[in-house]
């Protein structure tokens, strides 16, 4: 029986992608992916401030995409589970490359972001089940998850706004996009060089890309549930359940 042979080009990827350099590449590229996602999250869900109609308008939206919102969905997980996959490569393709530890560590001269990358990870992973299971799902919390508006849609601004009446809850979500916003400071910057981008008249305005996207995104984030749980975002009047 004739042996099938995979073509070079095929082999040359495998290679490339279980080599370190390859896992940093794919880690980049699915991690730029899953910044412009978070952002643009964020964007959509600072619509509450807007009120319930802006909110819940925003949401029959991208309910309405049907079969669309699952490719997307799917898509996400898709780049979180390369994403974890790359991460945990290059972890154990260090280990293997450095099997005796330093007497004296090199990372006293690394970033604090940078050192606990691994840690704030995992941390950031657990986060992404619970907020799904939260918002998306409504397991969690099924009392809110099943309130309707007026017009019959999903009330998700109230979902969220009495939610967060919880400082419990509220003080979570805000360590979760501290930890988060940590590791995007040392992530978005590295992952242009992981990405062959290398500019050296341009590397001061990259080191400074991270802090400034990871500020953005823990200022807009945070704002929301600090807003219900102040009392600044108010449930809306006439909300029932389903």
């Amino acid at each position: 029986m004739a042996t099938v042979v995979a073509p070079d080009a095929a082999l040359r990827a495998s290679r490339f992608f279980r080599s370190s350099i390859g896992a940093k590449f794919a880690m980049a590229l699915t991690g730029l992916g899953l910044v412009g996602f978070v952002f643009m999250h964020m964007v959509g869900n600072l619509q509450i401030f807007l009120g319930p109609e802006a909110i819940n308008r925003y949401a029959a939206f991208l309910k309405g995409l049907g079969e669309l919102l699952w490719v997307a969905r799917l898509g996400l997980l898709a780049m979180v589970a390369v994403h974890v996959a790359s991460a945990v490569r290059l972890v154990k393709l260090n280990r293997e490359a450095r099997p005796v530890a330093y007497q004296f560590s090199g990372s006293v001269q690394l970033s604090y972001a940078s050192r606990t990358m691994p840690m704030s990870g995992v941390i950031i992973l657990a986060f992404l089940v619970y907020h799904l299971l939260h918002f998306t799902v409504g397991s969690t919390h099924p009392e809110y998850f099943a309130l309707h508006d007026e017009w019959g849609r999903h009330d998700v601004y109230s979902m969220v706004v009495l939610s967060f009446q919880s400082w419990t809850l509220v003080g979570f979500y805000v360590l979760a996009q501290a930890l988060l916003c940590m590791h995007l400071s040392h992530g978005v910057s590295s992952l242009f060089q992981s990405l062959g981008i290398n500019f050296p008249a341009a590397n001061s305005v990259i080191r400074g890309l991270g802090p400034a996207v990871a500020w953005t995104l823990f200022v807009g984030n945070v704002s929301i549930p600090l807003a219900c749980a102040l009392g600044f975002v108010l449930p809306a009047v006439g909300a029932h359940g389903s």
